[in-house]
């Protein structure tokens, strides 16, 4: 079984998505193993978004998840990683298919509601970013 890390972020949280979304995750058959709701801390915050440090939107990406508290949530399931992506969609919703998670809330490329971790080695580090197992 692989685990994964699915963000809800302060957008989805906001707009109350957060039961619709997890409803995606459970009738998709994945298992939900943790979750907490909770404000990020600039360090977590700069830890998880460091591959984007010399890039022009990343003031923009730390303001934006520490705008509001968020929900963090370890799933598990075969292809758990895959899966999520695309229930997740692409980055850009103007790119996302209807039917995923961006595609039908997304509002722009920075409130695109969902963070997904893209392979098992980001995973394991984006857990033990925030989480204590």
């Amino acid at each position: 079984m692989e685990k994964t890390l699915l963000i809800i972020k302060p957008d989805g949280v906001k707009r109350k998505l957060i039961g619709e979304i997890i409803q995606r995750v459970e009738k998709k058959g994945l298992e939900i193993k943790e979750l907490q709701m909770k404000r990020l801390t600039l360090n977590e915050v700069e830890k998880h978004y460091e591959m984007h440090k010399e890039k022009d939107f990343y003031k923009d990406l730390i303001e934006f998840l520490m705008s509001g508290p968020i929900v963090l949530i370890i799933v598990e399931g075969e292809n758990a990683i895959e899966i999520i992506r695309k229930m997740a969609g692409k980055t850009d919703p103007k790119e996302s298919d209807f039917g995923t998670i961006r595609g039908d809330f997304s509002i722009n490329i920075l409130e695109n509601i969902v963070h997904t971790s893209d392979s098992r080695e980001n995973a394991k580090k984006e857990i033990l970013n925030f989480f204590n197992i």
